[in-house]
């Protein structure tokens, strides 16, 4: 069973002054449990990014701690720097990494910024996933008109009122307090320094003003150099060597070029590795073929194991968890892998082109699962583990046994909720799985169908628990909605199933029975 681990990106408005980012460092680091992996500071910008990932509590514990030494330490009044920002600490990202769902991060976020502007006096606001309303949802929303700007309309203005804290800015201003999925923050500085071409170029590439789906994008003037700011939000949907070949061509209109690139804190290994490959063009390249991978599978010994075998041995140890909710979870995250690898193998092929944005959308969609997926194996055993403390809980007096009573209740519905949403996701995971069956590679049609039968896998067994789990579940109005719930969602898998064999025939001869 894998550890949970969450990230956390805060970003500072402070890069000039080195005690003062010691000082928020020291913060963060004296939370056990929690580790710095990155702190990256730019002098024009004035502001750094630090990273750092743990258990969860500490991590959130981590991030009150750093906000509350900024706001001590920074005044806002007095700063300066190229890159927008409202506040000490601008920005807290929190990012679901192993073991953790969304939802976790998106009440992590809620809960500390509730703590923030009760107890700092600072006004927050809730964005991406945590979003108190989609209108709330993009950072730039939160920042337009900068410190400046806000410090006036956060008093006058109801749609710029805080989700928690005061509607008034101190020295420290305010901050945005988020979950969202890992993104790649990369900067293109280009052969000029005229700002206004790389101002040009960000409109052009940003998806707010037309360009690529899932890119943010600046132009700023650092180090004397124009600079196309960027965050890329989704690197599987929207590549990094896509991005950067987009920048070069608008730039080469202007008769510049590009300099170099930097990127600002970590980026995951697949999206160098998938530049690679596309630079290269290495269409049938293997991540086995990378020599340091080989080495560490072959000689890392306990540490290399794989993952899978690690959750098989806990699968068929003697103990309650993880069980068949989790195997479920499993299931379902196995299926949306599958999906995603006929999808790549989809993509970049000439004869599959008309299918490529769609292809493109499946390959999203099925990372995502594959992400909730794999986190729900944890979330269940935790389920499970909660309700058998439940019933560990002392019944010695009337008060006692009541309290055990409704414990026993609360945890047997949240027992009964995540194989739920694991059924849920292993139907979406089916939809997707007819999706490439359809249009799909013809030469991974068997995989497109063993995905649909690994997802149809996965719904049976969270099925079957949701019912186990119910059985005993004294508010028969909720069990009954559940039930309702599940049997809505194999009737759409039924239908889903039916279309999947006809398909199979028609594309590749293949009858089942």
């Amino acid at each position: 069973m894998s550890l949970p681990i969450v990230e956390c990106i805060p970003n500072f408005s402070e890069a000039r002054r080195p005690a003062v980012i010691d000082s928020i460092r020291q913060a963060i680091t004296s939370v056990p449990g929690v580790s710095v992996l990155d702190q990256h500071s730019d002098l024009d910008h004035n502001r750094t990014v630090i990273t750092f990932a743990g258990v969860p509590p500490g991590v959130e514990e981590a991030a009150f701690r750093a906000i509350a030494t900024a706001a001590r330490l920074i005044n806002l009044d007095e700063h300066s720097g190229a890159h927008p920002r409202i506040g000490a600490t601008d920005v807290v990202p929190f990012v679901p990494i192993s073991g953790v769902s969304m939802q976790e991060c998106v009440e992590i976020a809620r809960r500390l910024g509730r703590r923030v502007g009760g107890e700092l006096d600072i006004p927050v606001y809730l964005y991406e996933e945590a979003a108190s309303s989609p209108e709330r949802q993009n950072l730039e929303t939160h920042r337009r008109g900068q410190y400046e700007g806000l410090k006036t309309e956060i008093e006058t203005h109801a749609e710029r009122a805080p989700d928690f804290g005061p509607r008034r800015l101190g020295l420290a201003g305010a901050t945005v307090i988020g979950a969202r999925h890992p993104l790649i923050a990369f900067n293109i500085y280009l052969t000029t320094a005229d700002v206004s071409i790389a101002k040009k170029i960000a409109k052009a590439v940003r998806f707010s003003s037309g360009g690529l789906r899932y890119v943010k994008a600046l132009g700023l003037l650092v180090g004397g150099r124009a600079q196309v700011s960027m965050n890329l939000t989704n690197y599987h949907a929207t590549p990094l060597a896509r991005v950067v070949e987009f920048v070069r061509r608008e730039a080469s209109r202007y008769g510049v070029e590009i300099h170099h690139s930097e990127l600002v804190g970590l980026t995951p290994e697949d999206a160098l590795v998938d530049a690679a490959i596309w630079y290269t063009q290495l269409d049938q390249f293997e991540p086995g073929q990378i020599l340091e991978r080989r080495l560490s599978q072959a000689l890392g010994g306990a540490d290399s194991e794989p993952a899978a075998t690690s959750f098989l041995d806990a699968l068929a140890a003697g103990t309650p968890t993880p069980g068949g909710g989790s195997a479920a979870a499993y299931s379902g995250a196995a299926a949306a892998a599958l999906v995603a690898m006929v999808a790549r193998l989809t993509l970049g092929r000439k004869k599959y082109l008309p299918v490529e944005e769609q292809m493109e959308s499946v390959l999203e969609q099925a990372e995502v699962l594959r992400s909730d997926l794999t986190g729900a194996v944890d979330r269940d055993a935790a389920a499970y583990q909660a309700l058998l403390a439940a019933y560990r809980l002392p019944k010695e007096s009337p008060l006692e046994a009541d309290l055990r009573a409704q414990a026993i209740q609360a945890a047997t519905l949240a027992a009964a909720q995540v194989p739920l949403e694991v059924a849920g996701a292993c139907v979406d995971v089916l939809d997707l799985a007819a999706q490439v069956v359809e249009h799909g590679n013809v030469n991974a049609l068997s995989d497109g169908a063993s995905a649909a039968a690994i997802a149809q896998a996965g719904l049976a067994c969270a099925g079957y628990n949701v019912r186990t789990n119910l059985v005993n579940f004294e508010d028969r109005e909720t069990a009954a909605s559940y039930q309702a719930s599940l049997a809505q969602l194999e009737r759409r898998a039924a239908a889903v199933e039916e279309k999947i064999k006809s398909l199979l025939e028609i594309r590749g001869g293949i009858t089942t029975s």
